[in-house]
């Protein structure tokens, strides 16, 4: 596994931390994971040769704001989507409790995790909300809905900036030279933001050039990181009787981690692992492994 660089990275906050919350709780993360690996098959059928990254939690999030406030078969759809199987409220005060878990409580002002998620609703000044809406909203979300002439040049210029607030600089511009057309009355932004330090850092004097083999069969030279330290690590086998290995690279805190697996044979596609994954089989990977020494090498 430590040359094959054809690899399913996944960054999971476990469902299993959230036992001792509600039962409501439990089960919309699970539903959440589950969301999230349909969403990743779906975007993946479009990206097959690209290189993937988004926050399915991110996506989630937004559209359960979304769904807060429409109606009649907008929200059918949503519900379908989602599929918390709960009522709106109940699902946004389980997530706002997750996102507490995950980034720390807005109102105890516990800014010492290393995840930091929010959601941006933007509404034209002039739109007629139903009463009681912006009340009903903060008091299920914790957050304020923001009025915006969106004919207003300077609408841009709120939208860049929430975005580079809420993302510590990374994202900058995020418009660009796009125009936000005259007819938009609502815009919904979710940022993901997320600086996470591995429990086994890679020693800086053991990054070196190795081949990368891309998909094609093909390789190039790139910077390779490098680690010997006991990981968590299963190897695994799928139905049509390929091997492939997972290993964990937890965060600090104890609560995320990353989870990397890749086809042991170097010329079996990423696929095999791709086309079979499901939350349950996430949670195999969790429980099927051990403590073991190896040899870790990974794309800086």
């Amino acid at each position: 596994m430590a040359f094959n660089a054809r690899l399913l990275i996944l960054v999971l906050l476990s469902w299993t931390v959230f036992a001792l919350h509600p039962k409501s709780v439990t089960h919309v993360a699970k539903q959440d994971t589950n969301f999230g690996v349909r969403l990743f098959k779906e975007i993946l059928q479009e990206n097959k040769d690209k290189n993937l990254g988004f926050s399915p939690y991110g996506v989630s999030s937004a559209l359960n704001i979304l769904q807060y406030g429409t109606a009649g078969k907008t929200m059918g759809q949503l519900r379908e989507v989602l599929n918390y199987g709960f009522s709106e409220r109940t699902v946004s005060t389980s997530l706002r409790k997750l996102r507490e878990k995950i980034c720390g409580s807005l109102a105890s002002g516990d800014n010492t995790k290393s995840v930091h998620v929010a959601d941006g609703l933007f509404v034209q000044r002039d739109l007629e909300l139903t009463p009681g809406f912006l009340q009903r909203f903060y008091s299920t979300f914790r957050r304020h809905v923001t009025q915006v002439n969106f004919t207003d040049p300077q609408a841009k210029d709120i939208l860049n900036q929430w975005v580079e607030n809420q993302t510590d600089g990374m994202i900058q511009d995020l418009l660009g030279s796009n125009s936000i057309p005259p007819l938009t009355r609502l815009v919904l932004l979710s940022a993901v933001h997320f600086d996470g330090k591995w429990v086994l850092p890679f020693p800086e004097k053991e990054t070196h050039e190795r081949p990368f083999y891309r998909a094609d069969g093909s390789q190039v030279q790139v910077q390779m990181m490098e680690n010997t330290a006991k990981y968590n690590y299963s190897e695994l086998e799928t139905p049509e009787g390929e091997y492939y290995d997972v290993i964990e690279l937890p965060y600090e805190g104890d609560e995320i981690s990353m989870l990397i697996a890749a086809p042991y044979e170097k010329g079996v596609p990423l696929s095999t692992i791709t086309d079979i994954l499901t939350p349950e089989l996430i949670t195999q990977w969790k429980e099927s492994m051990r403590r073991s020494t190896r040899l870790f090498v990974l794309p800086k």
